[in-house]
């Protein structure tokens, strides 16, 4: 039974498919503010398909979060129609863009945890579940591989894209932690084998990440992770701006169809 300081699996489950679809709408709007902006075309093209991917999978997670609250909000409402302060997301996905480099880097940091995330997603006992990290994961998959192979290009290319890719690794690692902290939420939904504890995707997530900076010749920097509370309802003023114009639409036409 569910108890104050334990929340139930409904409330457990609508918080974590908040959290993981915020995570995948913020980023790729983010992502999406390269289109047409990006150094060359093959990247501009394959920027705007990652956007398109995780735009997608917000969908999914933000639609069934919705049927199971059950308070008649879809997923286009709970995208556009809630503020900052209600967004779940980790705080490493609202990052500013940055240059080139710094957005690949905050994509390959994501890119193999939502890939661990996933891939325990498919044995989900919820068959809702395990059905939209199924796939999702087949996007995932490319995903990583794309970050992956470009943290390698660039962190072991010139003097001047070696030295951009440490920089941006060494801004961005404190945001890391973050993805692995649980919470009452985390631990109800891992009792039921519904979704896995955040920390247990810390070892793999590290190890792929680890072997991929090292062929890369960019060093993990020596801090350790820091919490920086995104998930929890505390934000920059970088989602704020976010949302401005993510929302503009719906705020501007309240119910506007077209």
């Amino acid at each position: 039974m569910a108890t104050a300081a334990t929340p139930s699996v409904n409330d457990a489950l609508v918080e974590f498919l908040l959290r993981t679809g915020d995570n995948t709408l913020i980023l790729g709007h983010r992502i999406s503010e390269w289109c047409g902006h990006s150094p060359v075309l093959e990247e501009d093209i394959a920027l705007a398909n990652s956007a398109l991917d995780l735009i997608g999978q917000t969908q999914l997670w933000l639609g069934l979060a919705g049927e199971i609250e059950g308070k008649g909000r879809t997923a286009d409402n709970l995208a556009y129609l809630r503020d900052a302060a209600e967004f779940r997301n980790a705080l490493l996905v609202e990052r500013p863009n940055g240059d080139f480099g710094f957005t690949l880097m905050r994509q390959f940091l994501f890119d193999a945890w939502h890939f661990e995330l996933l891939t325990a997603l498919t044995q989900s006992k919820d068959p809702r579940i395990a059905e939209i990290a199924a796939k999702s994961l087949k996007e995932v998959s490319y995903h990583i591989e794309r970050s992956a192979d470009l943290i390698v290009r660039l962190g072991d290319g010139t003097a001047e894209s070696h030295k951009r890719m440490q920089d941006a690794l060494d801004q961005l690692w404190s945001y890391t932690g973050e993805l692995f902290i649980g919470d009452a939420y985390d631990d109800v939904l891992a009792e039921a084998g519904i979704a896995p504890h955040p920390a247990s995707l810390k070892d793999k997530w590290l190890a792929v990440v680890s072997r991929t900076l090292s062929e890369a010749t960019l060093k993990i920097p020596s801090s350790t992770f820091m919490h920086k509370g995104g998930k929890r309802g505390i934000h920059t003023e970088h989602l704020g701006f976010i949302l401005a114009e993510m929302q503009f639409l719906q705020r501007a036409y309240p119910g506007a169809t077209w």
